[in-house]
């Protein structure tokens, strides 16, 4: 009869068995597996006997909180995983913050002289340069910090969404926002050292909470939406939309556009290079993605890269022209140092008194945005690598993580950058087996080694940088099935939320708009309920929502009444008994964990209350 391995097997017992004949190729594989196996093995035991092992908490490295699943050469693999994911945010960032120009400047009567619009461009080129080193930079440094502040395998970076809002709206194209770019550059710095502030004393956490949940998943797929509309636009993605005479916006991307970028008829989205990013940039890592390839998004920015390189194409990034010959000069240099235009004096302190109400906005929008993104993002990839569990959402060392990335922020100011915030495809490592800071380490090594490559990463075409963030966009976008669409309350303004980014091309109007809308609504239909009697039908399925959220208060006002506590003993027993007893039932109200409160998208206003109230908690 015939085995499983197609060799046939004898009747006969007393016959010797001989085994199945392996090949020399399979046997110098298995032996070259082994080996390798072998010596992995050996590097992870040295290195977890050393201080590095000890330091990072490695198996086997003794330490009383050792992590039992991490080992050096996995979190080498692990880094080196994450920053193939990252790739495309060296390509991507550099032009979107290059569409703000910084100090480029051509405007007022110099707008309609060639010369002027050539000097521009090429001021713009230049910029886009500088960026592609500032990114390459702060990244590597926000990586190293973080890893070795937090243990922690979260690689930061320059954040894709914000960055839009920072350069659209903040500075605005050719500089028309609200703010001047030093100005802009200022608020970045004071938003992180205001995050710092509102980390240590725990009022981030309490300000994140009080805020509807359904408002922050609709923030989220609102700036998805914002990168999907900037990748579809001209200059920093494909170039198929593009503002219209009669009607917002019309096609582009023909071979023949007017002076308006403007298309008619069959010459719409007829350029080569639109249809190289559509199915190379596009199609094909979507069909990655199906795939569940973690590489998608950087091996279509790659692949669009290098079809664009031949010059005699018409797909080509560097055209036989003056400025195509430029960034030809610049990008055949492939390894080389570039120093960027910025220094520590760009920043302007005197902003808020030359533009206060702009000042106020942008720094409170990017704070908003920023706290929201980085809580969710850390939260979900300690909860990952198995650093958070249980109900409490803070995870050990959180406050110190929070801060590191604020920090970062601030930092990133210095060198021109918008703000710093942890990359959710840090879990492209977490799932390759990264439980330490070692992965990050590893991500911000190779973000350095980029530095010195500044000349091909700034050969990237738009048309290569814009599918990439119409693919981030719609990874974001997928949280909208989160929000509550059972209750007009919720849906209506978290649609106005998703809507408005975009169409206002500003993520700060959006969340004014969106939560205007909220506190609108729900202050109405309250009052109408208060005084009629009368509920919506569908009242019931409203998303609870408290200015007193569940969980432990700030420590700051924990702190305030456990001294309000003992300084009251001294007025008498009584009075030292009553304040003990406010104290007890204040921990106990804070403490306690409310499940009903956590799933109160079922649960209508009057059980709430009476779940809340102190005699409902002493009658426990």
């Amino acid at each position: 009869m015939a085995g499983t391995t197609g060799v046939r097997l004898s009747d006969n017992p007393d016959e010797i068995r001989e085994a199945p004949h392996r090949s020399i190729f399979r046997r110098g594989v298995a032996y070259a597996t082994e080996a390798i196996n072998g010596g992995v093995d050996f590097v992870n035991r040295k290195v977890s006997g050393t201080y590095i092992g000890r330091f990072f908490r490695l198996r086997g490295s003794g330490h009383s909180e050792e992590i039992r699943d991490a080992n050096f050469c996995t979190e080498i693999r692990a880094g080196l995983i994450t920053f193939s994911t990252m790739l495309y945010v060296l390509a991507a960032n550099p032009a979107v913050i290059a569409m703000s120009g910084y100090e480029c400047s051509c405007q007022g009567e110099d707008i309609g002289n060639p010369s002027c619009a050539q000097d521009y461009q090429t001021c713009i080129e230049e910029l886009r340069r500088d960026m592609v080193t500032v990114t390459a930079a702060v990244s590597a440094m926000s990586c190293i910090l973080f890893g070795l502040m937090t243990n922690m395998p979260v690689a930061l970076a320059p954040g894709m969404g914000l960055n839009s809002y920072f350069a659209y709206q903040v500075i605005g194209i050719r500089g028309n926002g609200l703010l001047p770019w030093r100005s802009a550059l200022t608020a970045v710095f004071l938003e992180g050292w205001i995050f710092i502030i509102l980390a240590l004393t725990g009022l981030r956490h309490w300000l994140v909470r009080i805020i509807p949940s359904t408002m922050k998943v609709a923030g989220v797929c609102g700036i998805g939406a914002f990168l999907a509309l900037t990748g579809l636009t001209f200059n920093t993605g494909l170039g198929i939309i593009t503002s219209g005479n009669v009607v917002p916006i019309s096609l582009a991307a023909c071979s023949n556009p007017d002076e308006h970028s403007q298309c008619s008829g069959a010459s719409a989205i007829a350029s080569p290079k639109l249809w190289l990013g559509i199915l190379r940039g596009g199609i094909l890592p979507t069909v990655l993605m199906g795939f569940n390839n973690k590489y998608s998004i950087g091996i279509g920015v790659l692949f669009v890269t290098l079809m664009s390189i031949p010059r005699s194409t018409s797909v080509t990034f560097f055209p036989y022209d003056s400025a195509g010959q430029n960034k030809w000069d610049y990008f055949s240099n492939m390894v080389g140092v570039r120093k960027p235009r910025f220094d520590l004096g760009q920043l302007r302190f005197d902003s808020f008194r030359q533009h206060p109400g702009n000042f106020i906005v942008a720094l409170l929008t990017m704070l908003y945005v920023d706290m929201i993104d980085c809580t969710a993002t850390l939260q979900g990839l300690a909860r990952y690598s198995y650093r958070l569990q249980g109900p409490d959402p803070d995870f050990p060392g959180s406050t110190i993580a929070y801060c590191t990335n604020a920090f970062c922020i601030s930092m990133g100011a210095l060198l021109g950058s918008s703000p710093v915030t942890a990359f959710v495809e840090s879990g492209a490592g977490a799932q390759s087996g990264g439980r330490t800071g070692i992965a990050a380490i590893v991500t911000g090594l190779c973000f350095l080694a980029a530095v010195f490559m500044a000349p091909f990463f700034s050969g990237i075409p738009p048309y290569a940088t814009g599918p990439a963030l119409i693919l981030i966009g719609c990874l974001m976008m997928r949280q909208v099935h989160s929000i509550n669409w059972n209750y007009a309350g919720d849906a209506i303004p978290s649609f106005v939320t998703i809507m408005f980014i975009p169409f206002s091309y500003s993520v700060a109007y959006g969340l004014i708009a969106g939560l205007f809308t909220y506190v609108a609504v729900n202050t109405v239909i309250w009052v109408v309920s208060k005084l009629t009697g009368v509920e919506p039908h569908d009242y019931h399925l409203k998303q609870y929502w408290t200015i007193n959220p569940a969980g432990r208060k700030p420590w700051v006002y924990r702190a305030y009444k456990k001294i309000k506590a003992k300084l009251q003993k001294n007025r008498g027993p009584a009075t030292e008994e009553v304040a003990v007893q406010e104290f007890e039932l204040m921990e106990r109200h804070t403490s306690r964990p409310r499940s009903a409160v956590a799933s109160a998208s079922t649960m209508d206003d009057k059980h709430s209350r009476r779940a809340q109230s102190p005699d409902h908690l002493r009658s426990d």
